[in-house]
């Protein structure tokens, strides 16, 4: 009588878009003891671009779900286990090896055979870098302040641990050159920076935490008399105070991305606005003959966005130099072959970005159905990761909300972003007189390391041209 071999395989948490490092479990579709099959859907994933369904790649019965739904997962890690037939996965660990440690009980050091490698990095030669959390830290460097002698002075909260109390690591701190250039210049030692980003490299955000922790007033010593009441220390202003009502959002998935990107983008790339205001009375009138001809096709949404984006792509195509990017390790200027146009999306999930890949080549009525599509997708939750990278440059329509017009900041990696405002009717000089015309404000944000204000100026007074005129998108396209 022979019995049948089976070994558990581990599905891992991939890297569903480029460099991501973590996603949230949103939904199982199946539990332990159903059988799936290669290719088959397991769950349901939101990454910090989109929500995204995971097929596992092999056949077997599901032994065990590691982490609930709502779970943030780093890539890389076990998020279920199967159990296969035949020889085709490793063998069941537990039928050789005794049961695993609690979680309280860290192992002595990890099998060499049981490390795989992480989506997007090679295999690791010495052991793990990361370094303690902030908690860890000032743990440590509490106890290495000693205690004062005991006192019948009234109990005060502790005073927080100067940054130079924190012990200092002789390890070299993870970190990419233009972080250490922004340590550099904010005078800040890395070996005293908590690091929070992924396998413990220093981030931008981890230098600003640290400067602001630096730059708080330590509180005064309470030198009150034992006779009077016990004065509490200042609270620092890093600490959010509960108050009635409050409801706290964990930060994660898109608005996490999206604070990261702003975060980057803003004390990266040097912004400079400019601003115009321009009749828009012709092109409203465009958008109401085309909607009410059909000429454009059948079902095709059409919008004014969709002229100030072809307003957007013929200025680009007469300055090829606002699509571009800034190579900080090549240190050159990459002007970009197509124009891959973003479009800022406000979604349940967030606020995204997916772009509509060589949008130049397009047609007035195949932008329509591009940007109808990329709408549509937005909206429902669909984007697909790679909808939401290589954009070149992005359009923001604020003027749905009744904004008139803001300082846009750039999409990391992009030189320019055009902010399109509110129209609305207001009295205009018309061939000599006032009349009410329709009237919108275009904000055009640009990278000044790349693009210079006439470059800048150039851009925003073609796309501003193009909409008092449009037939000028027949004379310049």
């Amino acid at each position: 009588m022979t019995t049948e071999v089976r070994s558990l395989r581990e599905f891992k948490m991939p890297d569903v878009g480029e460099g991501l490092t973590e996603a949230e479990i949103l939904s199982w579709y199946v539990k332990p003891g159903d059988t799936v099959t290669d290719g088959q859907v397991v769950c349901e994933v939101e990454t910090a671009k989109a929500a995204v369904e995971l097929p596992i790649p092999f056949t077997g019965v599901v032994e065990q779900l590691f982490f609930p739904e709502g779970a943030t997962v780093d890539v890389g890690t076990a998020i279920i286990s199967v159990a296969v037939a035949g020889a085709a996965g490793a063998p069941v660990a537990a039928a050789v090896a005794p049961a695993p440690a609690p979680v309280d009980e860290a192992p002595e050091a990890p099998e060499p055979e049981r490390r795989e490698v992480l989506v997007g990095y090679g295999p690791r030669t010495g052991g793990s870098q990361r370094r303690a959390r902030r908690t860890t830290v000032t743990a440590t460097a509490t106890a290495a302040v000693p205690a004062p002698a005991p006192a019948p002075a009234p109990v005060v909260a502790p005073a927080p641990v100067p940054v130079a109390a924190v012990e200092v690591s002789g390890d070299r701190p993870l970190a990419k050159p233009p972080v250490r250039k922004l340590a550099k210049d904010l005078g800040i030692d890395l070996r005293v920076v908590t690091p929070t980003g992924p396998d413990g490299v220093i981030t931008r955000e981890d230098l600003h935490a640290h400067a602001a922790a630096a730059a708080a007033p330590a509180p005064a010593p309470v030198e009150a008399p034992a006779a009077e009441p016990a004065v509490a220390a200042p609270v620092s202003t890093a600490v959010v105070l509960p108050g009635a009502g409050d409801v706290r959002v964990p930060i994660k998935g898109v608005r996490k991305a999206t604070a990261l990107a702003m975060v980057a983008s803003a004390f990266t790339a040097p912004h400079v606005t400019e601003f115009v205001q321009v009749d828009v009375t012709r092109t409203m009138k465009f958008v109401r003959r085309l909607k009410e001809s059909g000429e454009l096709g059948r079902d095709v949404r059409v919008s004014p966005l969709l002229l100030v984006a072809k307003a957007l792509l013929t200025a680009v195509k007469r300055h090829p130099g606002i699509n571009a990017q800034w190579d900080e390790a090549a240190q050159e200027i990459v002007i970009k072959g197509q124009v891959n146009l973003g479009i800022a999306a406000a979604t349940p999930r967030g606020l995204i970005v997916p772009n509509i890949k060589d949008a130049g080549s397009r047609t007035l009525s195949g932008l329509a159905v591009s940007l109808g599509e990329l709408i549509e997708t937005a909206r429902q939750g669909k984007t697909a990761p790679g909808d939401m990278q290589g954009g070149t440059i992005t359009i923001t329509n604020v003027g749905v909300f009744g904004v008139d017009s803001g300082t846009p900041i750039l999409n990391p990696g992009e030189a320019a972003i055009l902010a399109f405002g509110a129209v609305r009717e207001l009295p205009w000089v018309h061939k000599g007189k006032v009349v009410p015309r329709q009237v919108t404000t275009l904000a055009l944000s640009f990278d000044h390391r790349l693009v210079d204000g006439e470059l800048g100026s150039k851009v925003l007074a073609d796309i501003a041209g193009i909409l008092e005129h449009p037939k000028r998108l027949i004379t310049w396209g």
